[in-house]
């Protein structure tokens, strides 16, 4: 019945993530053996003091609604976060709380983005960006980066890709899906052509930030260039860095008057995020920081694993990462050897016929590459990485 649907709905494409997910747990459901390498998500537990902070919230009866923007007490947990581990000052009333992270970017979407209205997402992007932007009747502006520049947007790439009619610059460090990480320097030279345009906002999207590895401290471009601050929104939340996905508690930061219209945007929508998933969330971003430093441990083995393996395959070449939980490789050796026409093909062969499931590198704007996420357990990578070596 596609007459009866909005063409808004229609430009959009259904979560690419999801639907691997989803695939991966139908074949699972009619007893088939699936490697699962497409979920984002840790596969760790909450840590045990959070999910009691949640059930001591359920039993003290904070089972109602809260604030649209958060309880007091979360929005300043927020606030001391920033404060403590990023050196940035917001006040209650730049900060809120919201659904999971994907939500504090459609209220932004919705809150400051018009019809004609032109968005710049370097790709690899994560694979909701640019549907949400459509939701909001503007204009994606895909800038390819690849391999061989780091998966990074370069000034020049960004000063050629700016009109007049550019309203939101969109950058993500560490990446979903390439795990890349940019530089104090190189976000400074990002900084440096964005002071030019003042009237281009920016959202730095740092969901990943405590799933780094390497020396460097993790740094975001408004902490690069505080003269951006006053445009910029920082997008966050407690899913990636505590194992808490399905808790759905994201949060941002930004100008009074733009969170002030996402508030607006989210009181209209979806109102409060859950009051037990924000009591939970208060006890991770105050609570005992040790879950961190074992996942990333975790994960940063895993990634030198799969890395070096994926390496040693004909026809597959990957890149090192630095942070979140994906490796990222090009595999159009591999789709050449099949005789498939592109990574989709391939994605739907892996989890056909070997039983893996991975996502195609074209849902996040990159075509012959492949995400593969090792956000779980080593036997499961090790099985991925000999399934893909029989090829």
């Amino acid at each position: 019945m596609p007459e009866f649907l909005s063409k808004r709905v229609q430009k959009v494409k259904p979560s690419a993530t999801l639907a691997v997910t989803a695939k991966a747990n139908e074949l699972k459901s009619q007893g088939i053996q699936i490697v699962s390498m497409g979920s984002g998500e840790p596969d760790f537990d909450t840590p045990i003091n959070i999910q009691k902070a949640a059930i001591e919230a359920i039993h003290n009866g904070q089972t109602r609604y809260t604030a649209v923007d958060g309880t007091p007490a979360l929005k300043q947990a927020i606030i001391d976060k920033f404060k403590r581990q990023n050196n940035l000052d917001y006040t209650d009333t730049q900060v809120m709380a919201s659904s999971g992270g994907k939500q504090v970017f459609y209220n932004l979407c919705q809150a400051v983005l018009d019809n004609g209205d032109e968005v710049i997402i370097p790709s690899p992007y994560w694979v909701s960006y640019p549907d949400m932007v459509l939701l909001a009747d503007a204009t994606p502006i895909v800038v390819e980066t690849g391999l061989e520049q780091d998966f990074k947007i370069t000034p020049k790439q960004l000063e050629q890709s700016i009109t007049d009619k550019t309203k939101l610059f969109i950058i993500n460090s560490p990446s979903n899906p390439t795990g890349a990480v940019y530089s104090k320097d190189e976000l400074q030279a990002l900084a440096d052509v964005l002071i030019n345009y003042p009237k281009v906002l920016i959202i730095t999207d740092d969901i990943y930030e405590h799933i780094r590895w390497g020396n460097d401290d993790f740094i975001n471009i408004v902490m690069a260039e505080p003269k951006l601050k006053d445009r910029t929104i920082i997008l966050n939340g407690v899913s990636k860095g505590y194992a808490m996905t399905g808790w759905r508690i994201g949060y941002g930061a930004g100008p009074e008057a733009i969170i002030k219209a996402m508030k607006k945007i989210q009181g209209q929508s979806t109102s409060n995020p859950c009051s037990i998933a924000q009591a939970a969330a208060l006890e991770a971003l105050n609570g005992d920081q040790s879950i961190i430093d074992t996942m990333v441990s975790a994960f940063e083995e895993r990634h030198e694993y799969i890395v070096n393996a994926l390496n040693a395959i004909d026809g597959v070449e990957c890149p090192r990462s630095q942070g979140a939980f994906y490796s990222f490789p090009r595999v159009e050796g591999l789709i050449k050897r099949l005789g498939l026409k592109d990574d989709i093909e391939f994605s739907t062969y892996c989890l056909e016929k070997l039983n893996i499931a991975l996502v195609p590198g074209s849902a996040f704007g990159a075509s012959g590459y492949v995400r593969l996420s090792f956000a779980t357990s080593m036997d499961n990578i090790k099985q991925a990485v000999e399934k893909l070596a029989s090829i």
